[in-house]
């Protein structure tokens, strides 16, 4: 048996895999969702034939799925530890907003492949709809605690995750601007919004 598997895969399997996961990312990223063709992301990858993504995974919807899986965790391993660092719901917000505009610089493949997955794919990926419930739950909780005001959380959780998206946007299309100012400016708005009057 294997020394090193993953749902029964042997370690040069998974490699592989995440060589073709790494290839997808930089084509979704590069040329869009509608263009990531097997083909192409097997050029990316150096591979021979679009054969061994086939081999690996049954279809762009797999290959997808995989995608969004490498791109959320290394999103949430880089917000969650900002967000571990605070106590409070307020803090723990800013720190949120103000990551997620740091983690444009720190990892720009992966936030457009997701900005073009969420904006592009046949079917809203399962992430779209887990970012809303975790801010409305994070507002609801820090109205319960009185470190947030009296505001509709669905509506105020809209509003953040719009904001967020059309600021990392900006970001995606303008390389010099600074994202740690971008995020302070961010967190700031949304203290001012959700604070006890």
């Amino acid at each position: 048996m294997p020394a090193n598997t993953t749902k029964g895969r042997t370690f040069t399997e998974n490699a592989r895999r995440a060589q073709i996961v790494a290839a997808a990312i930089a084509v979704i990223a590069d040329h869009g969702y509608a263009a990531a063709s097997f083909t192409r992301i097997a050029r990316q990858a150096g591979l021979s034939s679009t054969g061994m993504i086939s081999y690996h995974f049954a279809n762009k919807d797999d290959l997808i799925g995989e995608v969004l899986t490498e791109a959320t965790t290394v999103a949430h391993h880089f917000i969650s530890p900002r967000m571990e660092a605070v106590t409070g719901y307020r803090a723990k917000l800013r720190a949120r907003l103000e990551s997620n505009m740091e983690l444009v610089r720190a990892h720009p493949a992966h936030v457009r492949a997701l900005m073009e997955i969420a904006q592009n794919a046949p079917k809203t990926p399962d992430f779209v709809d887990e970012r809303f419930g975790l801010f409305t739950r994070h507002l609801r909780a820090g109205q319960e605690a009185g470190e947030f005001g009296a505001f509709n959380t669905d509506a105020m959780a809209v509003a953040i995750i719009g904001a967020i998206d059309a600021m990392v946007i900006g970001l995606v299309l303008h390389p010099d601007v600074d994202a740690t100012e971008f995020g302070h400016e961010l967190a700031d708005t949304f203290d001012r919004a959700t604070r006890p009057s």
